[in-house]
């Protein structure tokens, strides 16, 4: 019997996901394909809530779809803000410098903040720059940046918004077009629900002006929009192209988990995603416990970030997996070996919160930590999820 997958990716994956892949290998030529391929660049647009956007499915991590809006949108001795929140963040300003930025930060007070909106408006008010970079959630401290006033800042400014949704899109709420973004990007294996292997962007129209604008040439060309377009607006048009192989199976998974996204609807999963984190929350304040996040006004709804409690230290990691769930220990390198970290996004189901919730208590009473009544976690866990 497998452990319960609650790390921050990957995510447990849906049957009808994996049934998706495991067919025989479709051809990237193949007419089927060709219609697959085209109906989920559609579905890509319609959860960025970007119906006028350009999409790209590329074969890669999320690390490639950071890069290739770098790429493509910054050229050697151009300036870069970015509001930093944590671990990738920082991974964000160096693929910017190697591009060739020069990058100011707005950095949290603290780790576990997320910078005040009028600090960043303060820089973006100073003028110079041509693109603002956010993490909408950073996988290494579950901080929830408030990205909508971020976003419409920078369009103020006349500020190019880049916005890293690897550990939030498709779990925590937001809206490409009514907002402003001009890149929302991110992968497979979070919240979109499909095995690793894609990099997924939606790009606006302006962020495609600004491409077509610049005076050098891209320096990847595995990352060049230019090799790439063509290919993404032949598959929505239902015809053939080919720049490099794409990840045939991998993309039949995309289309079905898309398909099963818009399915629940938009605003019925940020609002599922929502409750799942207060369940965890309101389980991990029964236990005593102190979340990396400063408060929960900045506190992700597709992960958990948790300190260890005295005198309990990562061998909890374990502990927890020996009760069958899969949780995962700490990113950040400034607090790495004292806190742990619990994914809820995708398909995770109040079932799944309960069975978490109650291998963790278990594991923190074998590790020494009785300051709570056995089963007050999953009480109050369960009395957030019937709220």
């Amino acid at each position: 019997m497998r452990d319960l997958l609650m790390i921050p990716g990957p995510v447990d994956v849906d049957a009808d996901v994996l049934q998706a892949m495991s067919g025989p290998v479709p051809g990237h030529l193949d007419a089927g394909f060709i219609a697959t391929f085209g109906r989920a660049l559609k579905r890509l647009r319609e959860v960025s809530l970007a119906p006028g956007a350009q999409p790209f499915v590329v074969s890669g991590s999320g690390t490639l779809a950071m890069e290739l809006a770098v790429a493509n949108l910054i050229e050697p001795g151009d300036r870069a803000l970015v509001v930093n929140t944590g671990y990738f963040s920082d991974r964000m300003a160096h693929i910017l410098e190697r591009h060739g930025a020069k990058v100011t930060h707005v950095r949290a007070a603290s780790v576990g903040s997320a910078p005040e909106v009028a600090q960043v408006e303060a820089e973006l008010r100073s003028g110079g720059f041509k693109l603002m970079t956010v993490t909408h959630v950073d996988t290494s401290t579950a901080v929830l940046a408030p990205v909508e006033p971020l976003v419409k800042a920078a369009r103020q400014y006349g500020v190019l918004a880049v916005v890293d949704g690897v550990c939030a899109t498709a779990g925590e709420a937001f809206q490409q077009d009514a907002w402003g973004a001009d890149v929302y990007l991110t992968a497979s294996q979070k919240a979109v629900g499909v095995p690793p292997g894609l990099a997924l962007l939606t790009v606006s129209p302006r962020a495609l002006a600004a491409w077509k604008a610049r005076k050098a040439p891209v320096a990847s060309v595995y990352a060049d929009w230019a090799e790439w377009l063509p290919v993404m607006e032949a598959y929505e048009a239902g015809k053939p192209a080919y720049f490099a192989t794409p990840p045939t199976s991998l993309v039949c998974a995309l289309d079905v988990s898309l398909g099963q996204i818009l399915a629940e609807g938009m605003e019925a999963r940020f609002e599922r995603h929502r409750r799942m984190a207060r369940a965890f929350r309101a389980a991990w304040s029964a236990l005593g416990l102190r979340l990396v996040p400063t408060s929960e006004a900045v506190a992700a709804n597709t992960l958990s970030a948790v300190y260890y409690p005295d005198g309990v230290d990562a061998t909890l990691v374990g502990r927890v997996k020996a009760q069958g769930v899969a949780i995962a220990g700490g990113l950040h390198p400034e607090i790495k070996t004292r806190y742990f970290r619990v994914g809820h996004m995708n398909r995770v189901s109040a079932g799944d919160v309960l069975v978490t919730v109650g291998a963790i208590e278990r594991a923190l009473h074998a590790a020494g930590h009785r300051a709570f009544a056995p089963g007050t976690a999953v009480a109050a866990a369960q009395s957030a999820l019937s709220g």
